[in-house]
């Protein structure tokens, strides 16, 4: 499971819904999306990146993994985000609802992007059941396996429709940015977009 997770991820759920299956069982990979995201900031993209405890990257499972809050990211990720998409047309709509999720500590980080997938699945209206594995399984044969195809240090080679963003003019149309900027620019039109 994803920190708010990048706009393909999104894609592919749209695709094979109602009912998607989340790995909860795998040893945490590092340097993915699990524990990091990236957003449009003036300056190109802004990757933000939810620490974890140490001893959590090796060999534990994904769903054991604790976020550390030996300083305080949600306080810089809450005024990334509130500095970035200000001037979005629905960050407003959405900011009371998110907030909490920048407040409030959660232990495991399995939990944290859970709760926040289930906000975004709300608020972009997509009808999605999630079912969780209960034993880690390296292939599933009959299931298409997106626990290592979508990926920040991997291009992606899939095409992506433009939608209009906050910093577009000077940075040019960034791709795959997470959920949120899809969210904060095209509001209610974003299920539309996937």
């Amino acid at each position: 499971m994803f920190y708010l997770p990048p706009i393909a991820w999104f894609a592919k759920i749209n695709t094979y819904k109602p009912v998607i299956l989340i790995e909860k069982e795998e040893h945490f990979p590092k340097q993915t999306y699990r524990n990091r995201t990236n957003i449009a900031s003036p300056d190109g993209v802004l990757a933000l990146t939810v620490p974890v405890i140490k001893g959590s990257k090796n060999h534990t499972k994904v769903k054991d993994v604790k976020i550390s809050y030996d300083f305080n990211w949600q306080r810089l990720h809450w005024q990334s985000l509130q500095t970035c998409y200000r001037r979005s047309a629905y960050f407003e709509y959405y900011e009371d609802d998110l907030a909490p999720f920048y407040e409030k500590k959660y232990d495991y980080l399995f939990d944290y992007n859970e709760h926040l997938l289930r906000f975004i699945l709300q608020a972009i209206k997509l009808a999605v059941e999630l079912t969780f594995t209960n034993t880690y399984e390296a292939v599933y044969p009959s299931l298409e396996d997106l626990r290592d195809t979508i990926h920040p240090k991997r291009q992606l080679n899939a095409d992506q429709k433009t939608y209009y963003q906050v910093f577009e003019e000077r940075n040019g149309f960034l791709k795959n940015l997470s959920i949120v900027d899809l969210l904060f620019n095209q509001g209610p039109h974003t299920i539309n977009y996937l």
